[in-house]
């Protein structure tokens, strides 16, 4: 165990890799003192109750709150939130965070008699005041979102009792990530030299990578084989999820879950059906993938734990955080001085949480926008973690610049273009680095690397999709999902998506086990469907120039401040159509040709 590389402490870590809280709050004491002040909110709340449909004046007032209680709260949960994740085993921290969520759910139960009474509004009363008061048009938008579900929304009684429900909703969610980040503990693993190497769920990815076969086939059977011995837990946790979805759609008079959560974002569920539709269309090409991949391997066996290794390893260089950030900043230059301007400030003025530590939240998010946003990576020095740089900080932007140029109602935009940004920087980046480069081998490992991104964010991203969408037909229809059903369909999945030449593992199985955002409520899908999104955008971005970037940047700009399909469309992508997936999967076989060619 001495060649064990030891992951640091919280406090190891030097400060200029670690994000800046102080932006939001001086200090805990400081957090303190605000949520004694903000649990007057929902008494300031309650004091509107039964007087929205009196005057324009009054409902503006009430909505001009609602702004000012959704920032208060955002800052409050956001800061506890961000701490939280520094070390997911705090209880300090879980109980802050405990605090905000409770305190939110408190002031959505005092407010639960809005919805309702703005419903009850006659749209000639509502029309009139939007003439005498002019600055009503601001939330019109807004109030449409909130009439256009009356089909969907109770009586102020059940509205309350809805609204004081949803912190035991956010369960199954808490408890799956207390489980995974904090109390789930992996063995060491040892590679084909017998070195020892620490397994943690921010590790198994980059573990997965290494050339090592012998580190690759241990990491994969240990992570599994601890992870199975929780399987029923893990089922559990995930059977509560789905039941409270159901509930919840059930009690909204939906047709499904599937229903009841894209109506939230106007997202039609076409779409979804769609994505799939497509994407089984294309499995041939997924295939091809996996035979190319098996022969550059040189292997008698593909196998699960062999699907995140460079297939042209000599070529994976070193790249050091500060490298990272310099490639991205010069890929991302097509955007203009203006969008660069803001990555560097991200970059400068300690947006990010770079490294790994002891306790950190696995993975990498961005959120929140205001002050400005906040982005966690666990960031390893490779290729892979590049990319991640550049997709969260196309979060990021895309929330700062909403944030900068919509009204607070509809600054935060709907999570069906929320990969769109991310994606776009991840595709702009690797037409920059094939640009840059005509040597065989280094352009392999990198048409290696796009077509990995195919492969994990259309195709299996689809695939958990489709998992997804099983899992919400069997809660409808009054199944358990036990451990063995839901080993027995992700399983056929698994080797559907995969084809032939690959072995699901028995291992794999578990798969749906460490997958945290399928307690997301149907999130997964939009990662395909944004990819295939960006892939269009950055197309026309790198054809068309200065009018494509002024497009995209009114995109990035537009919030929620129309449909998301409509947003799209004004970057140049109609996603009603299944013509972007198709055509970013046209583009995954062209680079399975070059691959080939240049083998």
């Amino acid at each position: 165990m001495s060649n064990e590389k030891k992951i640091p402490a919280r406090s190891e870590v030097p400060e200029e890799f670690t994000w800046n809280l102080k932006d939001i709050y001086e200090s805990d004491d400081a957090w303190f003192a605000d949520y004694e002040e903000l649990k007057k909110l929902p008494e300031k709340v309650a004091a509107f109750a039964g007087r929205l449909g009196e005057s324009a004046g009054t409902l503006l007032s009430y909505l001009k709150l609602d702004d000012e209680i959704g920032l208060s709260l955002a800052r409050l949960h956001g800061y506890a939130s961000r701490k939280g994740d520094e070390d997911v085993g705090s209880g300090f921290y879980q109980d802050m965070r405990g605090k905000a969520t409770s305190l939110w759910i408190a002031v959505g139960s005092a407010g639960a008699f809005a919805v309702p009474e703005i419903m009850a509004i006659p749209e000639e009363t509502l029309d009139r005041w939007y003439g005498e008061e002019k600055e009503l048009t601001v939330y019109r938008r807004s109030l449409y979102q909130i009439r256009r579900r009356k089909a969907h929304i109770l009586s102020p009684e059940c509205e309350a009792l809805l609204a004081a429900s949803g912190e035991m909703a956010e369960a199954p969610e808490e408890i799956s990530s207390v489980f995974e980040n904090a109390d789930l503990k992996f063995p060491a693993v040892s590679d084909g030299k017998g070195e020892m190497h620490e397994l943690t769920g921010g590790t198994l990815v980059p573990l997965l990578e290494s050339s090592d076969r012998v580190l690759r086939k241990n990491t994969f059977e240990t992570f599994y084989t601890r992870l199975g011995e929780f399987r029923n837990t893990a089922a559990a946790t995930l059977n509560a999820q789905f039941k409270q979805l159901r509930f919840y759609a059930n009690a909204r008079k939906y047709e499904n879950t599937l229903a009841a959560s894209l109506d939230r974002t106007e997202v039609p569920v076409e779409v979804y059906h769609n994505l799939i539709a497509a994407v089984h269309d294309n499995l041939d090409k997924m295939y091809r993938y996996v035979s190319l991949r098996k022969r550059m391997l040189g292997v008698d066996e593909l196998h699960m734990y062999d699907v995140y290794t460079p297939v042209v390893p000599d070529s994976a260089e070193k790249i050091p955080y500060e490298k990272a950030k310099e490639t991205v900043l010069s890929a991302l230059s097509v955007l203009g001085d203006d969008y660069t301007a803001m990555l560097r400030e991200g970059f400068e003025n300690r947006w990010i949480d770079v490294y790994e530590n002891v306790g950190k939240r696995s993975g990498a998010y961005s959120s929140m926008g205001r002050p400005h946003p906040y982005v966690l990576l666990n960031h390893h020095d490779n290729l892979d973690s590049q990319f991640t740089l550049a997709h969260e900080m196309g979060h990021a932007l895309h929330s700062y610049l909403s944030c900068k140029n919509q009204p607070v109602c509809t600054s935060e935009y709907v999570i069906f273009v929320a990969e769109v940004a991310s994606t776009c920087n991840e595709v702009l980046l690797m037409r920059r680095l094939l640009s840059e480069t005509t040597d065989k081998k280094q352009r392999a490992y990198l048409i290696n690397h796009f077509l990995d991104q195919f492969k994990g964010t259309i195709y299996r991203q689809t695939m958990f999709a489709e998992f997804e969408l099983a899992m919400g037909r069997m809660a409808e229809n009054g199944e358990t999902l036990t451990a063995d059903a839901l080993c027995e369909k992700y399983h056929a999945l698994n080797k559907l998506y995969f084809g032939p030449d690959m072995v699901s593992d028995e291992g794999i199985a578990l798969e749906w086990a460490r997958i945290p955002h399928f307690y997301y409520d149907y999130y997964v899908f939009q990662y395909a469907t944004g990819f295939s999104a960006a892939v269009a955008i950055a197309n026309r971005i790198l054809r068309e120039g200065a009018p494509a970037v002024a497009d995209y940047k009114r995109f990035l700009s537009g919030g929620s401040s129309a449909d998301p399909i409509s947003l799209l469309k004004i970057a140049g992508v109609d996603m009603s159509t299944p013509d972007p997936v198709n055509s970013a999967l046209a583009l995954f076989g062209e680079l399975l040709d070059e691959m080939e060619t240049l083998l």
